[in-house]
């Protein structure tokens, strides 16, 4: 029957009496497979724990760096392992490490949450955080939420500016042909008085001398 389908036959539970077997395309089946396996891995996270060590007398800038690399391992969906390494005299003044520690916590936020909380091992305390997958989405939503207000003010102000048509100009008055034709009218006869007014004075000096 196999062969009259020119497919194969495939014997999937050979302990059953009698064995069972399928009539398939048994190299469709193999690569439809894989490609179940590859999408399985893909969405699979391969979670290991992180450790990002501290010292109790850490300056700013190290500890910046430092809780940056916690932000980006939380992020990616690590679990960090926060050490505080004491050292001689150090072991006196747990509260220094206690305040490292809450530093740490709060500028990573609500992304992580903890799994261990401090304790002592030896001359080092220790914390464990792990990403909090709900507080995670929520951050996302909102941001892309905040992105969706920006973009619509953006385009929202953007129409309500005035175009080029429409901004404020001086108004211009132009007068009739008339008025115009008028007034050149006037002008020219100002311009003769003008003249014969001069005119007039200047005789009036030569008779005088």
């Amino acid at each position: 029957m196999a062969r009259g389908f020119d497919l194969d036959l495939v014997e999937v539970a050979p302990g059953a009496n009698p064995p069972v077997c399928r009539i398939m395309d048994y190299g469709k089946f193999k690569y439809e497979e894989g490609q179940k396996a590859k999408e399985a891995r893909k969405k699979s996270t391969n979670v290991t724990v992180k450790e990002v060590k501290y010292r109790p007398k850490i300056g700013k800038g190290d500890f910046d760096t430092k809780t940056r690399n916690v932000i980006r391992f939380i992020d990616e969906g690590h679990k960090v392992k926060i050490t505080l390494q004491f050292r001689g005299r150090e072991m006196a003044h747990p509260e220094l490490g206690s305040k490292i520690l809450d530093d740490v916590l709060e500028s990573v936020g609500p992304a992580a949450k903890v799994d261990t909380q401090a304790r002592f091992e030896g001359r080092s305390m220790t914390m464990v955080l792990s990403p909090d997958k709900q507080a995670q989405e929520a951050m996302k939503k909102a941001a892309a939420e905040a992105a969706k207000e920006a973009e619509a003010a953006a385009a929202a102000a953007e129409n309500d500016a005035p175009t080029d048509t429409e901004a404020s100009t001086e108004p211009v008055v132009t007068a009739p042909v008339e008025d115009a034709v008028e007034v050149e009218e006037v002008a020219e006869v100002e311009a003769a008085e003008v003249a014969e007014a001069a005119d007039t004075a200047t005789a009036e000096s030569e008779t005088t001398e």
